[in-house]
Parts: structure tokens; C-alpha cells; sequence
């Protein structure tokens, strides 16, 4: 019978960091982003002709599912 007094305060500091946690400050957030002169490129795909209207050749777990168009009748 000693829970009620814990339970409220995990309540209490439950809501006080879903309601009033910290705010964002967005200039530094900004600053620490845009640092240095580096500018990200994103990796090239090499994708051969047979992938070249496949949207989910990239994708890593296309490999686990199984393309099985005669079960849509089911």
C-alpha cells in the first residue's frame, strides 16, 4: 500500500516533461548545423538496366519479400 505516493510522482514528472519540457532554441540549433563548409552529397546507387524501373531496388529488405501476384484472389 505504499505506491500511491510514487505512482503520483512518476505522474507528476510524467506530464511535466510531455507538457512544459525544454524549449528549442532554433538560432543555435541553426548554428551548430550549418557549420564548417562541408555540404553533404548523398552516395550514388549504382543500379544496373534490370533495376532501372524497379522504385525499391535500394531497398534492403526487398530481398525478404516475396512478390506473389496470383494471391490476390485469396
Amino acid at each position: 500500500m505504499g505506491r500511491g505516493r510514487a505512482k503520483a510522482k512518476q505522474t507528476k514528472v510524467a506530464r511535466a516533461l510531455k507538457y512544459g519540457g525544454p524549449q528549442t532554441d532554433f538560432d543555435r540549433l541553426q548554428a551548430e548545423l550549418t557549420t564548417g563548409d562541408q555540404q553533404y552529397v548523398a552516395p550514388e546507387v549504382e543500379s544496373g538496366d534490370e533495376d532501372a524501373d524497379d522504385p525499391y531496388a535500394a531497398d534492403p529488405y526487398a530481398k525478404y519479400y516475396e512478390d506473389d501476384e496470383d494471391d490476390d484472389d485469396k
